[in-house]
């Protein structure tokens, strides 16, 4: 069984190894907030129990059965954050510290007890995929909004940036998940968004926000 820490430590790992398969120690540290040395003593810790390659100075990737571990460490953060805004009432801003702690209950009749009761869900408040007891991950058709073409509608499926700070700024826009959004315009100055927001209220987004908001085009 892994440590609370090791978990964290393959969590990290698999989400740096969405867009590369090899992950840089820096990178590591990094999100970890923590030193080198204390990143290389626990990728040796996890080398050795089979969960990682692991060479010194070549970088990380996840083994077969480090990805599998790390996929229901996921399953488990997004069911409970689901559980926290749907059944608990908890805004979507306030969720992920707490979920941070639950991920690491190690019951498996619990979470598919607990996935039954919510009804099997596909994403998590943010959007965000939720594998399946399998570890298997839903596709999503999605772009990022700050991609779409001028007069182009979409739906809004997720976001890339999860900080309290980033949703509550949202939720004052009136954007949500399941938001619909049409491109009024693009100002070619600084790439802001012109968007209408559910066919009522049209705002001006800057390309920051807009490179962080995932959608699905709506044809």
């Amino acid at each position: 069984m892994l440590t609370n820490t090791e978990e964290n430590y393959i969590k990290a790992i698999y989400h740096l190894s969405v867009d590369n398969k090899t992950v840089r120690t820096n990178a590591i540290s990094e999100v970890m907030n923590t030193t080198a040395a204390s990143v290389s003593d626990m990728l040796k810790k996890l080398s050795d129990k089979s969960y990682i390659h692991y060479e010194k100075y070549q970088g990380v990737s996840l083994t077969k059965k480090g990805k599998t571990e790390a996929l229901q460490v996921v399953r488990k953060h997004r069911l409970w954050e689901v559980f926290l805004v749907e059944k608990l009432r908890f805004n979507w801003d306030e969720v992920h510290e707490i979920a941070e702690q639950l991920e690491h209950i190690q019951s498996k009749l619990l979470i598919e007890r607990l996935d039954d009761f919510l009804g099997n869900p596909t994403s998590d408040p943010h959007g965000d995929p939720i594998p399946n007891a399998k570890g298997e991950m839903p596709v999503l058709r999605q772009v990022l909004l700050s991609e779409l073409d001028v007069n182009g509608k979409a739906k809004v499926i997720g976001m890339k940036e999860h900080s309290p700070a980033f949703l509550q700024y949202l939720d004052k826009l009136g954007i949500s998940i399941g938001s619909a959004v049409k491109v009024m315009d693009r100002v070619l100055f600084d790439a802001s968004v012109e968007l209408k927001v559910n066919d009522k209220k049209t705002m001006v987004v800057s390309h920051e926000v807009a490179k962080n908001i995932l959608v699905s085009p709506i044809d």
